[in-house]
């Protein structure tokens, strides 16, 4: 009986003890503490916003836990990174995936025109540059005419690598619907969007959502500072996209009844910042200034991208500048994270119980870990072990005696 009640004691202490979460080697895992982004105040409020959705802790975590916050990440002993109005930033090496730093850089935000890296990256590699696309009424009639536009008209007929250069030089919302409508098949418009969305899963994009080609707002759609980073090394590792973006005027040839016009690029770092690669902005009422954009400097190529920056007193290409200027100056193995790359299976990005303000904490569900749950079975076994040896004993007892 002794032996017994001691694997009575034991059952009961594994019973009682914390409860571990499976697969982890602590009972969570804590978000470094919140900084404050360093901000400039704009000189005029912006307009209000709806707030964005929450970021859950498994997508909060994705490219490294110190990525988890709303607030500021730099590596620790680095300089302090510039005072920006953008709401959400990150700087990237796009050449080792390493994450130099960042602002809330998996935070919701309305991406704009940036979106349109986006369709880049989905349908670039499907389409034939060299395909002539016939523009229809559909294509231009739900296009506010004062937003940005390529200037193609309904009936002409237009390259493939046009519509490329118009949609990234002049931000062209008719050359994004045109794209979207040849490279979605059968399902038209909305299956190049579709084609946007499942490129953005396939990059790990978690946080991106298009619900239209151009980037104009639309509902539910959104991006973060972080998947546009991912976004932009899938664009980049591409020489035909990076001939177009850096391009800087374009000649699209007259076709038959429509004359031919020149397209200029709106990205003004191509001629002020030493070492631009391209670049694409952006700007709606809900979005503010958005901005992606890539600079090579020694042989170390640099990815900023940022959203919500006010025309004020940088404006978004100014406080991209001020940006890529400290992450140059940082040491060439600095690290708060990295971008994850498309090969990588999604049970295995890091799930990181997280603290902060505006999310929460991550739902305490007790679980067990696996010693914790072969030594209950040890113990489980063990106690029946002793019970079916003790009873055989008092049988043979009460054989023996009659």
């Amino acid at each position: 009986m002794k032996v017994v009640r001691i694997a009575a004691i034991v059952l009961s202490a594994l019973l009682t003890m914390p409860a571990v979460a499976v697969g982890s080697s602590t009972a969570s895992a804590a978000s470094a503490p919140y900084v404050p982004c360093p901000a400039v105040k704009p000189a005029v409020p912006p307009p209000a916003a709806p707030s964005p959705p929450p970021v859950g802790p498994a997508d909060l975590a994705v490219g490294g836990e110190t990525l988890a916050t709303p607030g500021l990440a730099i590596p620790a002993g680095a300089s302090m990174a510039p005072s920006v109005t953008a709401t959400s930033w990150v700087v990237a090496d796009l050449d080792s995936g390493a994450v130099l730093g960042g602002c809330g850089p998996h935070e919701h935000r309305t991406p704009a025109s940036v979106q349109k890296m986006l369709l880049a990256a989905a349908l670039m590699p499907q389409l034939d540059p060299a395909q002539m696309v016939e523009v229809t009424r559909a294509d231009l009639q739900d296009l506010d005419p004062a937003s940005s536009l390529m200037g193609v008209v309904e009936g002409g007929r237009y390259s493939v690598e046009s519509l490329w250069l118009g949609l990234l030089l002049k931000s062209g919302n008719d050359a994004a619907n045109v794209l979207a409508r040849v490279g979605g098949g059968t399902a038209g418009r909305q299956g190049g969007v579709q084609a946007m969305n499942d490129e953005a899963h396939r990059l790990g994009a978690n946080q991106t959502h298009a619900a239209t080609p151009s980037g104009l707002d639309g509902p539910g759609q959104y991006t973060s500072a972080y998947d546009l980073a991912l976004i932009a090394r899938a664009t980049y590792a591409r020489a035909d996209f990076r001939r177009y973006i850096a391009t800087r005027v374009a000649e699209i040839p007259a076709g038959p009844g429509t004359p031919g016009f020149s397209v200029t690029h709106d990205n003004t770092l191509l001629d002020h910042y030493p070492g631009t690669l391209g670049g694409k902005t952006g700007f709606t009422d809900l979005a503010r200034q958005t901005y992606v954009g890539v600079a090579e400097r020694n042989g170390r190529r640099l990815a900023v991208t940022l959203l919500g920056a006010e025309t004020a007193p940088l404006g978004s290409l100014g406080e991209a500048a001020a940006l890529l200027d400290w992450g140059f100056a940082l040491p060439t193995d600095a690290s708060v994270g990295r971008l994850v790359t498309p090969d990588e299976k999604k049970h295995d990005r890091p799930v990181a119980e997280v603290r902060g303000e505006r999310h929460g904490q991550a739902g305490a569900a007790p679980s067990f870990s696996w010693a914790a749950i072969l030594g209950l079975g040890t113990a489980v076994i063990l106690a029946a072990l002793l019970l079916a040896a003790q009873w055989r004993q008092r049988a043979t007892r009460r054989a023996a005696n009659p």
